[in-house]
C-alpha cells in the first residue's frame, strides 16, 4: 500500500499532470517537496513510495536527497538554518560566521539546538555571495533568504522566532 498517494491523492494526480505518463520519473522533485511538507524531512517509506509512484529505483530517489540542499532524510528542527561557506562566503567571513552562531547557539554544525527549533547546517552555493555571510531557512511555510547577516542579527532573528514559537 502507498501511504503517499493515499493521503495525498489528489496533488499527486495533479504533479503527476504536468509530465507525459512515459516520462514519470520527472516528478520526482515535487514529490519529495510534498512529501517532506508536513514533517520537514522524506523518510524511508516515503522514498519506496515516491521510487513505486514514479517507477524507478529507492536508490535514484536516495540519490537526489542526497544531492539537494531542499531535501533531507532525517528529522531536525523546525527551522533550518542553511548557511553557505563555499568558497567566495567564505572568503566573506561565513566559516567564522558559522562557528561563531553554532557557538553562541551551543551545538555544531549539523545539530539542533536543545528546544528542537533551530537547526543550523553548512550547505554550498545559494547564489548570494557577494551578500555573504547569508542563509536561507527552510521552514514547513516555505524558503526564506537573509543576507549580509551578522551573528548578533541573526541571533536577534531566533529570538524573534522562539517567541513566535512560545506564543502558538
Amino acid at each position: 500500500m502507498n501511504k503517499l498517494a493515499e493521503q495525498y491523492a489528489n496533488e499527486i494526480e495533479a504533479i503527476l499532470a504536468k509530465y507525459p505518463p512515459e516520462h514519470k520519473r520527472s516528478a520526482v522533485m515535487p514529490l519529495l517537496y510534498l512529501a517532506q511538507r508536513e514533517g520537514g524531512f522524506v523518510s524511508k517509506r516515503d522514498i519506496r513510495d515516491i521510487a513505486e509512484i514514479c517507477e524507478i529505483s529507492t536508490s535514484e530517489v536516495a540519490s537526489l536527497i542526497g544531492f539537494y540542499t531542499l531535501y533531507h532524510d532525517e528529522p531536525a528542527g523546525k527551522i533550518r538554518i542553511q548557511i553557505c561557506n563555499d568558497l567566495p562566503c567564505a572568503l566573506r567571513g561565513a566559516d567564522q560566521f558559522l562557528n561563531e552562531l553554532c557557538d553562541a547557539l551551543g551545538i555544531q554544525p549539523g545539530e539542533t539546538t536543545p528546544d528542537g527549533l533551530i537547526t543550523v547546517e553548512a550547505v554550498m552555493c545559494l547564489a548570494a555571495c557577494d551578500k555573504a555571510p547569508m542563509f536561507q531557512t527552510q521552514t514547513g511555510e516555505g524558503i526564506e533568504y537573509h543576507e549580509n547577516m551578522s551573528v548578533e542579527s541573526t541571533l536577534q532573528l531566533i529570538e524573534t522566532w522562539r517567541e513566535k514559537e512560545a506564543a502558538q
